[in-house]
Protein backbone atom coordinates (compact mmCIF):
# COMPACT_ATOMS: atom_id res chain seq x y z
CA UNK A 1 0.00 0.00 0.00
CA UNK A 2 1.71 2.81 -0.93
CA UNK A 3 1.81 6.75 -2.50
CA UNK A 4 2.32 5.27 -6.21
CA UNK A 5 -0.54 2.26 -5.61
CA UNK A 6 -2.57 0.10 -3.94
CA UNK A 7 -2.07 -3.26 -4.12
CA UNK A 8 1.81 -5.27 -5.08
CA UNK A 9 1.58 -5.16 -8.66
CA UNK A 10 0.71 -1.43 -9.17
CA UNK A 11 2.86 -0.25 -7.09
CA UNK A 12 5.50 -2.14 -8.76
CA UNK A 13 4.48 -1.08 -12.08
CA UNK A 14 4.77 2.57 -11.06
CA UNK A 15 7.96 1.97 -9.38
CA UNK A 16 9.32 0.36 -13.06
CA UNK A 17 7.97 3.34 -14.55
CA UNK A 18 9.51 5.94 -12.33
CA UNK A 19 6.30 7.29 -11.09
CA UNK A 20 6.26 9.75 -8.43
CA UNK A 21 3.48 9.63 -5.88
CA UNK A 22 3.86 13.03 -4.45
CA UNK A 23 2.41 16.00 -4.26
CA UNK A 24 0.38 18.71 -2.13
CA UNK A 25 -1.27 17.03 1.25
CA UNK A 26 -5.18 16.79 0.71
CA UNK A 27 -5.42 14.98 4.48
CA UNK A 28 -5.36 18.61 6.25
CA UNK A 29 -4.99 21.86 5.14
CA UNK A 30 -1.85 22.79 4.49
CA UNK A 31 -1.82 26.35 3.97
CA UNK A 32 0.89 28.36 6.80
CA UNK A 33 3.22 25.15 7.21
CA UNK A 34 7.05 25.49 5.40
CA UNK A 35 6.10 21.71 3.95
CA UNK A 36 3.12 21.25 2.41
CA UNK A 37 3.52 18.05 -0.11
CA UNK A 38 3.58 14.21 0.82
CA UNK A 39 3.14 11.14 -0.63
CA UNK A 40 -0.64 10.09 0.30
CA UNK A 41 -2.27 6.55 -0.35
CA UNK A 42 -4.60 8.07 -2.94
CA UNK A 43 -8.36 6.28 -3.12
CA UNK A 44 -7.81 4.53 0.17
CA UNK A 45 -11.29 3.08 1.13
CA UNK A 46 -10.89 1.44 4.49
CA UNK A 47 -13.84 -0.05 3.91
CA UNK A 48 -13.08 -2.04 1.26
CA UNK A 49 -10.93 -4.51 3.84
CA UNK A 50 -12.52 -3.62 6.82
CA UNK A 51 -16.33 -3.76 8.26
CA UNK A 52 -17.90 -0.18 8.93
CA UNK A 53 -18.20 -0.85 12.55
CA UNK A 54 -14.48 -2.15 13.22
CA UNK A 55 -12.58 0.92 11.06
CA UNK A 56 -13.40 3.77 14.04
CA UNK A 57 -11.91 1.41 16.25
CA UNK A 58 -8.79 1.62 13.83
CA UNK A 59 -5.94 4.85 13.21
CA UNK A 60 -4.91 4.96 9.47
CA UNK A 61 -1.93 3.08 9.89
CA UNK A 62 -3.72 -0.31 11.23
CA UNK A 63 -6.06 -0.04 8.32
CA UNK A 64 -3.13 0.37 5.78
CA UNK A 65 -1.28 -2.23 7.68
CA UNK A 66 -4.76 -4.93 7.51
CA UNK A 67 -4.90 -4.05 3.83
CA UNK A 68 -1.01 -4.67 2.68
CA UNK A 69 -1.36 -8.09 5.10
CA UNK A 70 -4.44 -9.21 2.94
CA UNK A 71 -2.51 -8.75 -0.33
CA UNK A 72 0.33 -11.01 0.94
CA UNK A 73 -1.84 -13.50 2.44
CA UNK A 74 -3.73 -13.75 -0.54
CA UNK A 75 -0.75 -13.92 -2.97
CA UNK A 76 0.75 -16.29 -1.15
CA UNK A 77 -2.15 -18.87 -0.98
CA UNK A 78 -1.17 -19.09 3.11
CA UNK A 79 -4.76 -20.74 4.48
CA UNK A 80 -3.88 -20.65 8.28
CA UNK A 81 -5.72 -23.43 9.58
CA UNK A 82 -6.27 -25.44 13.41
CA UNK A 83 -3.33 -27.97 12.30
CA UNK A 84 -1.04 -24.61 12.11
CA UNK A 85 -1.95 -21.64 13.86
CA UNK A 86 0.40 -21.54 16.52
CA UNK A 87 3.04 -21.91 14.40
CA UNK A 88 1.54 -18.37 12.32
CA UNK A 89 3.12 -15.29 14.14
CA UNK A 90 2.84 -11.61 12.94
CA UNK A 91 5.22 -9.21 13.64
CA UNK A 92 4.21 -5.50 11.98
CA UNK A 93 5.64 -2.45 13.40
CA UNK A 94 5.35 1.49 12.80
CA UNK A 95 7.12 4.10 13.72
CA UNK A 96 4.74 6.31 15.14
CA UNK A 97 1.31 4.55 14.98
CA UNK A 98 -1.75 6.60 15.23
CA UNK A 99 -0.40 10.29 15.45
CA UNK A 100 -3.96 11.48 13.69
CA UNK A 101 -5.99 9.39 16.61
CA UNK A 102 -3.80 11.53 19.39
CA UNK A 103 -4.34 14.41 17.54
CA UNK A 104 -7.97 13.90 17.30
CA UNK A 105 -8.73 12.87 20.42
CA UNK A 106 -6.76 15.68 21.99
CA UNK A 107 -8.92 18.44 20.06
CA UNK A 108 -11.56 16.64 21.50
CA UNK A 109 -10.70 16.76 25.11
CA UNK A 110 -10.11 20.40 24.93
CA UNK A 111 -12.88 21.45 23.32
CA UNK A 112 -15.44 18.69 25.14
CA UNK A 113 -13.94 17.81 28.34
CA UNK A 114 -12.29 14.28 29.20
CA UNK A 115 -15.72 12.47 29.06
CA UNK A 116 -15.88 12.85 25.38
CA UNK A 117 -12.50 10.74 24.33
CA UNK A 118 -13.39 8.09 22.84
CA UNK A 119 -13.14 4.49 24.05
CA UNK A 120 -11.35 3.62 21.15
CA UNK A 121 -8.65 6.23 21.36
CA UNK A 122 -5.73 3.59 22.50
CA UNK A 123 -6.69 0.68 20.93
CA UNK A 124 -6.68 3.01 17.78
CA UNK A 125 -3.39 4.67 18.62
CA UNK A 126 -1.07 2.47 20.14
CA UNK A 127 1.57 0.74 17.74
CA UNK A 128 0.99 -3.01 18.73
CA UNK A 129 -2.64 -2.85 17.75
CA UNK A 130 -1.95 -3.22 13.79
CA UNK A 131 0.04 -6.70 14.55
CA UNK A 132 -3.09 -7.64 16.90
CA UNK A 133 -5.50 -7.06 14.34
CA UNK A 134 -3.38 -8.65 11.44
CA UNK A 135 -3.57 -12.11 13.86
CA UNK A 136 -7.16 -12.27 14.82
CA UNK A 137 -7.79 -11.19 11.23
CA UNK A 138 -6.03 -14.75 10.28
CA UNK A 139 -6.17 -16.76 13.21
CA UNK A 140 -2.58 -16.46 13.76
CA UNK A 141 -2.00 -17.66 17.46
CA UNK A 142 2.03 -18.19 17.17
CA UNK A 143 4.53 -15.15 18.33
CA UNK A 144 2.76 -11.25 18.15
CA UNK A 145 5.16 -8.74 18.31
CA UNK A 146 5.47 -4.82 16.71
CA UNK A 147 9.08 -3.03 16.56
CA UNK A 148 8.87 1.14 16.97
CA UNK A 149 12.39 1.81 15.89
CA UNK A 150 11.73 4.97 13.46
CA UNK A 151 12.20 4.47 10.00
CA UNK A 152 13.97 0.75 10.51
CA UNK A 153 11.14 -0.58 12.15
CA UNK A 154 9.76 -2.43 9.46
CA UNK A 155 13.03 -3.58 7.98
CA UNK A 156 13.80 -4.96 11.94
CA UNK A 157 10.21 -7.13 11.90
CA UNK A 158 11.33 -8.57 8.92
CA UNK A 159 14.51 -9.22 10.10
CA UNK A 160 13.61 -10.68 13.41
CA UNK A 161 10.96 -12.70 11.77
CA UNK A 162 13.31 -14.20 9.59
CA UNK A 163 15.41 -15.29 13.26
CA UNK A 164 12.23 -16.64 14.72
CA UNK A 165 11.71 -18.74 12.62
CA UNK A 166 15.23 -19.54 11.72
CA UNK A 167 15.13 -20.52 15.96
CA UNK A 168 12.16 -22.75 14.63
CA UNK A 169 9.50 -20.93 16.82
CA UNK A 170 7.32 -20.66 14.04
CA UNK A 171 6.79 -21.70 10.38
CA UNK A 172 5.25 -18.46 9.10
CA UNK A 173 5.56 -14.97 10.25
CA UNK A 174 3.20 -12.09 8.29
CA UNK A 175 5.53 -9.23 8.84
CA UNK A 176 6.53 -5.73 8.13
CA UNK A 177 5.50 -2.04 8.92
CA UNK A 178 2.61 0.66 8.67
CA UNK A 179 2.89 4.43 9.24
CA UNK A 180 -0.23 7.32 8.75
CA UNK A 181 1.93 10.16 9.72
CA UNK A 182 0.64 12.97 7.19
CA UNK A 183 -0.71 14.80 9.99
CA UNK A 184 -0.25 18.82 11.03
CA UNK A 185 1.68 18.31 14.08
CA UNK A 186 3.64 15.24 12.72
CA UNK A 187 4.60 17.78 9.09
CA UNK A 188 4.76 20.50 11.36
CA UNK A 189 7.43 18.66 13.81
CA UNK A 190 9.97 17.29 10.92
CA UNK A 191 9.34 20.60 9.65
CA UNK A 192 10.51 22.46 12.69
CA UNK A 193 13.79 19.88 12.34
CA UNK A 194 14.58 21.14 9.10
CA UNK A 195 14.53 17.72 7.66
CA UNK A 196 11.69 17.79 4.87
CA UNK A 197 11.66 19.14 1.49
CA UNK A 198 9.96 22.87 0.80
CA UNK A 199 9.67 22.71 -2.58
CA UNK A 200 6.26 22.80 -2.52
CA UNK A 201 5.60 24.20 -6.23
CA UNK A 202 7.05 21.49 -7.85
CA UNK A 203 6.41 18.12 -5.45
CA UNK A 204 6.75 15.41 -8.48
CA UNK A 205 10.27 16.53 -8.26
CA UNK A 206 10.55 17.50 -4.60
CA UNK A 207 12.45 13.74 -3.62
CA UNK A 208 16.01 13.83 -5.38
CA UNK A 209 18.03 11.39 -3.28
CA UNK A 210 21.72 11.87 -4.04
CA UNK A 211 21.43 14.98 -6.05
CA UNK A 212 23.19 18.29 -5.99
CA UNK A 213 19.74 20.41 -5.09
CA UNK A 214 18.40 17.77 -2.75
CA UNK A 215 16.46 19.99 0.50
CA UNK A 216 15.14 17.26 2.29
CA UNK A 217 13.02 14.39 2.58
CA UNK A 218 9.19 13.79 1.90
CA UNK A 219 6.99 12.28 4.25
CA UNK A 220 4.92 9.22 3.16
CA UNK A 221 2.63 7.19 4.12
CA UNK A 222 0.92 3.21 3.65
CA UNK A 223 2.31 -0.41 4.42
CA UNK A 224 4.91 -3.32 3.38
CA UNK A 225 4.08 -6.86 4.55
CA UNK A 226 5.60 -9.89 3.28
CA UNK A 227 4.80 -13.70 4.41
CA UNK A 228 8.27 -15.27 4.89
CA UNK A 229 7.59 -19.23 5.18
CA UNK A 230 10.51 -22.11 6.58
CA UNK A 231 11.57 -23.35 3.56
CA UNK A 232 10.45 -26.75 3.90
CA UNK A 233 7.01 -26.09 5.14
CA UNK A 234 6.25 -22.96 2.17
CA UNK A 235 7.73 -25.99 -0.44
CA UNK A 236 5.48 -28.65 0.86
CA UNK A 237 1.99 -26.51 0.50
CA UNK A 238 3.36 -25.23 -2.90
CA UNK A 239 3.63 -21.89 -2.29
CA UNK A 240 4.48 -18.87 -4.66
CA UNK A 241 8.68 -18.30 -3.39
CA UNK A 242 9.96 -15.18 -4.75
CA UNK A 243 12.97 -15.38 -3.32
CA UNK A 244 14.67 -16.44 0.15
CA UNK A 245 15.85 -14.06 3.25
CA UNK A 246 19.53 -15.29 4.07
CA UNK A 247 20.63 -12.44 5.73
CA UNK A 248 20.10 -10.11 8.59
CA UNK A 249 22.03 -7.02 10.30
CA UNK A 250 21.44 -4.73 13.02
CA UNK A 251 23.70 -2.10 14.24
CA UNK A 252 23.39 1.26 16.68
CA UNK A 253 25.46 4.27 16.11
CA UNK A 254 25.92 5.49 19.42
CA UNK A 255 26.55 9.11 18.43
CA UNK A 256 23.52 11.67 17.76
CA UNK A 257 19.77 11.30 17.76
CA UNK A 258 19.20 12.47 14.89
CA UNK A 259 22.36 12.25 12.57
CA UNK A 260 24.49 9.04 11.38
CA UNK A 261 27.74 8.24 12.50
CA UNK A 262 30.40 10.17 11.05
CA UNK A 263 31.59 8.45 7.98
CA UNK A 264 28.95 6.14 8.18
CA UNK A 265 30.65 4.18 10.34
CA UNK A 266 27.57 2.35 11.86
CA UNK A 267 26.27 1.64 8.27
CA UNK A 268 29.08 -0.18 6.88
CA UNK A 269 29.18 -2.63 10.24
CA UNK A 270 25.38 -2.72 9.64
CA UNK A 271 25.81 -4.30 6.26
CA UNK A 272 29.00 -6.39 7.14
CA UNK A 273 26.89 -8.06 9.62
CA UNK A 274 24.15 -8.64 7.24
CA UNK A 275 26.63 -9.81 4.44
CA UNK A 276 28.03 -12.15 7.02
CA UNK A 277 25.16 -13.39 7.91
CA UNK A 278 24.12 -14.44 4.94
CA UNK A 279 27.57 -16.18 4.24
CA UNK A 280 28.15 -14.30 0.90
CA UNK A 281 30.99 -11.92 -0.31
CA UNK A 282 30.63 -8.19 -0.79
CA UNK A 283 31.17 -8.81 -4.20
CA UNK A 284 28.08 -11.00 -5.04
CA UNK A 285 25.52 -8.34 -3.95
CA UNK A 286 24.05 -7.06 -7.30
CA UNK A 287 21.63 -5.02 -6.16
CA UNK A 288 20.62 -2.05 -3.28
CA UNK A 289 17.79 -0.65 -2.27
CA UNK A 290 19.17 2.11 -0.06
CA UNK A 291 17.58 3.93 2.57
CA UNK A 292 18.52 7.45 0.88
CA UNK A 293 15.94 9.60 1.60
CA UNK A 294 17.04 13.30 0.01
CA UNK A 295 18.81 14.58 2.81
CA UNK A 296 22.35 16.18 2.49
CA UNK A 297 23.65 14.49 5.48
CA UNK A 298 22.31 10.93 5.11
CA UNK A 299 22.74 10.09 1.42
CA UNK A 300 26.61 11.24 1.96
CA UNK A 301 27.27 9.58 4.52
CA UNK A 302 25.25 6.19 2.69
CA UNK A 303 26.99 6.33 -0.52
CA UNK A 304 30.25 6.71 1.17
CA UNK A 305 29.32 3.62 3.72
CA UNK A 306 28.58 1.55 0.67
CA UNK A 307 32.24 2.82 -0.78
CA UNK A 308 34.01 1.03 2.42
CA UNK A 309 31.93 -1.82 2.67
CA UNK A 310 31.45 -2.89 -1.48
CA UNK A 311 35.33 -1.64 -2.07
CA UNK A 312 35.91 -1.60 -5.41
CA UNK A 313 32.66 -3.53 -6.38
CA UNK A 314 30.91 -0.49 -5.16
CA UNK A 315 31.39 1.27 -8.55
CA UNK A 316 29.65 -2.33 -10.50
CA UNK A 317 26.77 -2.48 -8.05
CA UNK A 318 23.51 -0.62 -8.86
CA UNK A 319 22.18 1.13 -6.44
CA UNK A 320 19.14 3.19 -6.28
CA UNK A 321 16.44 4.62 -3.49
CA UNK A 322 12.58 4.36 -4.69
CA UNK A 323 12.07 6.76 -1.84
CA UNK A 324 12.09 9.03 -4.90
CA UNK A 325 8.57 8.16 -6.38
CA UNK A 326 7.12 7.11 -2.83
CA UNK A 327 8.44 9.72 -0.39
CA UNK A 328 10.08 8.19 3.23
CA UNK A 329 7.23 6.35 4.59
CA UNK A 330 8.97 6.42 8.27
CA UNK A 331 8.32 2.90 9.95
CA UNK A 332 6.63 1.30 7.29
CA UNK A 333 9.46 2.37 4.79
CA UNK A 334 11.97 -1.38 5.02
CA UNK A 335 8.73 -2.54 4.39
CA UNK A 336 7.54 -1.06 1.41
CA UNK A 337 11.41 -0.98 -0.13
CA UNK A 338 11.87 -5.20 0.82
CA UNK A 339 9.02 -5.80 -1.20
CA UNK A 340 9.98 -3.48 -3.91
CA UNK A 341 13.40 -5.35 -3.71
CA UNK A 342 11.83 -8.97 -4.29
CA UNK A 343 9.63 -7.26 -7.36
CA UNK A 344 12.92 -6.36 -8.77
CA UNK A 345 14.45 -9.84 -8.53
CA UNK A 346 11.33 -11.67 -9.62
CA UNK A 347 11.29 -9.72 -12.74
CA UNK A 348 14.94 -9.23 -12.61
CA UNK A 349 14.82 -5.63 -13.42
CA UNK A 350 16.30 -2.25 -10.98
CA UNK A 351 13.90 0.43 -10.21
CA UNK A 352 14.97 3.97 -11.11
CA UNK A 353 16.11 6.98 -8.33
CA UNK A 354 14.10 9.36 -10.55
CA UNK A 355 14.60 13.73 -10.50
CA UNK A 356 18.31 12.72 -10.24
CA UNK A 357 20.15 14.84 -12.43
CA UNK A 358 24.10 16.05 -11.00
CA UNK A 359 25.63 14.00 -7.99
CA UNK A 360 25.81 15.26 -4.68
CA UNK A 361 29.65 15.79 -3.27
CA UNK A 362 30.83 12.36 -1.70
CA UNK A 363 27.99 10.59 -4.11
CA UNK A 364 29.85 8.40 -6.76
CA UNK A 365 28.10 5.60 -7.18
CA UNK A 366 26.08 3.94 -9.80
CA UNK A 367 22.64 5.24 -8.38
CA UNK A 368 19.95 3.66 -11.67
CA UNK A 369 19.15 7.53 -12.61
CA UNK A 370 15.53 8.20 -13.67
CA UNK A 371 14.98 4.84 -16.26
CA UNK A 372 14.36 1.42 -14.62
CA UNK A 373 17.29 -1.13 -15.47
CA UNK A 374 17.22 -4.54 -17.28
CA UNK A 375 19.73 -6.47 -15.10
CA UNK A 376 20.77 -9.84 -13.33
CA UNK A 377 19.98 -9.99 -9.70
CA UNK A 378 20.89 -12.80 -7.99
CA UNK A 379 21.40 -11.30 -4.61
CA UNK A 380 20.20 -8.09 -3.26
CA UNK A 381 20.51 -5.98 0.07
CA UNK A 382 17.94 -3.52 1.23
CA UNK A 383 18.68 -1.05 4.15
CA UNK A 384 16.88 1.47 6.89
CA UNK A 385 18.33 3.72 9.23
CA UNK A 386 16.43 5.66 11.92
CA UNK A 387 16.47 8.40 14.55
CA UNK A 388 18.60 7.12 17.37
CA UNK A 389 21.12 5.61 15.25
CA UNK A 390 19.23 2.42 14.60
CA UNK A 391 20.54 0.38 11.62
CA UNK A 392 19.15 -2.65 10.10
CA UNK A 393 19.79 -4.69 6.66
CA UNK A 394 18.32 -7.30 4.95
CA UNK A 395 19.99 -9.50 2.13
CA UNK A 396 17.56 -11.73 -0.30
CA UNK A 397 18.63 -14.23 -2.58
CA UNK A 398 16.34 -15.44 -6.09
CA UNK A 399 14.75 -18.84 -5.38
CA UNK A 400 16.38 -21.94 -7.09
CA UNK A 401 14.51 -25.02 -6.73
Amino acid sequence: MSPVGIGTEETWAACKAGICGIDTITQFDPAGFSCQIAGEVKGFDPFQWIEKKEVKKMGRFIQLGIAAADFAVLRSGLKVTPEIEERVGVYVGSGIGGFEVIEREHRTYLEKGPSRISPFFIPGTIINLCSGHVSIRFKAKGPNSATATACTTSTHAIGDSFKIIQRDDADVMICGGAEAAITPMSIGGFAAMRALSHNNTDPYHACRPWDAVRDGFVVGEGAGVLVLEELEFAKRRGAPIIAEVIGYGMTGDAYHITSGAEDGEGIVRVMRNAIKDAKIRPDQVDYINAHATSTEVGDRLESMAIEKCFGDHSRKVAVSSTKSMTGHLLGGAGGLEAGITLMAMRDQIAPPTINFSTPGPDCNLDYIPNTARPMRIDYALSNSFGFGGTNGSLIFTRYQE
